[in-house]
């Protein structure tokens, strides 16, 4: 289905076709009907699959069939996003679509001074994206006013509506009309969250384009079995061995990040990591330089699994698998993005065998596991509880209570290295080329 048959104004298809789209995934077929209906919306797609433009479009539409343009400037639209740099992006998506169009944007986020934004906001926005804990500082300060909003956009809605972050959403509902239209887009969707969802949602449309939780259907993925203490060996060796030349790694902590980050530094692999941590510089520094090819690895905490958008990336590895399932669907969507291919890789020590099974389950198969020369496990080796949550506190992400969700599900029962048998599952599977995918 072409764009222009979805009941797009002209600036719209001026601004989709500047980006180079003509197809329109999906997603974006299923959802922007809908939402131009007027309808709440339930969205669940994999990364990667044009999500962003499927609220964004839409929703610059009805802005600009209300005709609100020479009106006094106020938030009619409020988009959510769990980390400052998925905010940034869908920011990004805004000005793009809406470049033909006259209404003013905003993005609002902690780790920056709040000065410039309270400026911006006062000068009129007429759509808002921000992170929870920042808005409500504004809100607190008085200077924002939400009592117009129309349309609510959660993005990464599973995460947004998880505990770290389900007292800030309820505070900003509290703030907003109960008569508007919600959306709510992700990758994933527990039952747990469609439950806490249907508590705010008027009868919404549900769309899943692909089966649930599954990952992107042209990623790669493979299992090394390894020792924990040889991880960073193995990884040196890979990259530099098969010369990956952009590699995106997941760590579980903060502190972890850091280390293998000037671990590999030593071993003469330039890379940086991001964090809650860092500061806003920092990480927008360090995702530019990885971006242009400046550093070979960036080595990040599941905070961007959320936010991070590069084309093309080709590697993508979890250093540590995270304790969340569905976070490794978000992980490995980083790869595999606008049609391409790509190769996720997982390095899993006997610590980490309850939650690779728990994955699996998710996937709903087993992943290849390939025991490489050199890197043979110790079968003596006992396994020993994971105890490190998902981040912790408000600078994960910029956000109020963006807090563990405990400790893992990993504790792995005494199991030795020897368990991890030698199953095959060929997990790789192919889909057709696709056009180039907006969002």
């Amino acid at each position: 289905m072409l764009f222009s048959d979805l009941g797009l104004s002209a600036e719209l298809l001026r601004a989709v076709e500047k980006k180079g789209y003509s197809e329109a995934t999906p997603i974006q077929q299923q959802a922007i009907p809908l939402v131009l209906d007027g309808r709440d919306v339930l969205a669940g797609a994999q990364t990667g699959t044009g999500k962003t433009a499927g609220f964004t479009l839409p929703v610059l539409q009805l802005l600009q069939d209300a005709q609100i343009a020479d009106k006094k400037r106020y938030p009619k639209v409020l988009a959510l996003t769990p980390t400052r740099e998925l905010a940034a992006q869908v920011h990004e998506s805004i000005q793009d679509y809406g470049q033909y169009l006259p209404f003013r944007s905003a993005v609002i986020f902690g780790g920056v001074s709040i000065n410039p934004q309270k400026q911006k906001l006062i000068k009129g926005v007429d759509i808002v994206v921000a992170t929870p804990g920042r808005l409500l500082d504004h809100v607190q300060q008085r200077s924002i006013d939400l009592s117009k909003v129309e349309i609510l956009i959660l993005d990464e809605a599973d995460r947004m509506l998880d505990m770290g972050f389900i007292r800030d959403i309820r505070k900003i509902l509290n703030v907003i009309p109960t008569q508007r239209q919600t959306l709510l887009f992700s990758a994933t969707f527990s039952q747990d969250i469609k439950k806490l969802a249907s508590e705010f949602l008027r009868q919404p449309s549900q769309i899943q384009v692909t089966p649930e939780n599954t990952a992107v259907e042209l990623v790669s993925q493979i299992v090394y079995p390894v020792d924990k203490k040889r991880k960073r060996e193995l990884l040196a060796h890979k990259i530099g061995a098969e010369e990956w030349q952009q590699v995106l790694v997941f760590t579980r902590t903060k502190h972890g990040a850091n280390k293998l980050s000037e671990q590999l530094g030593k071993d003469g692999i330039t890379s940086a990591a991001i964090h809650g941590n860092k500061s806003q510089g920092a990480r927008t520094k360090a995702l530019a330089d990885f971006k242009k090819g400046a550093v070979r690895v960036l080595v990040a905490t599941d905070i961007a699994a959320r936010g991070i958008d590069i084309d093309k990336l080709p590697h993508v590895v979890n250093f540590e698998l995270p304790n969340v399932p569905e976070d490794y669907v978000h992980r490995i969507g980083r790869t595999a993005r606008a049609g391409q291919e790509g190769h996720a890789v997982s390095l899993v020590c006997v610590d980490e065998l309850k939650l690779l099974r728990d994955i699996e389950k998710l996937l709903g198969k087993d992943i290849e596991k390939i025991n490489l020369p050199g890197y043979d496990i110790d079968p003596s080796i006992k396994a020993e509880p994971i105890v490190n949550g998902r981040g912790g506190g408000r600078n994960n992400g910029g956000n109020r209570g963006n807090k563990t969700r405990g400790k893992s599900r990993a504790a792995s029962g005494g199991r030795k290295s020897g368990d991890f048998g030698n199953r095959s599952g060929g997990a790789r599977a192919h889909s057709g080329g696709g056009n180039r995918r907006a969002g």
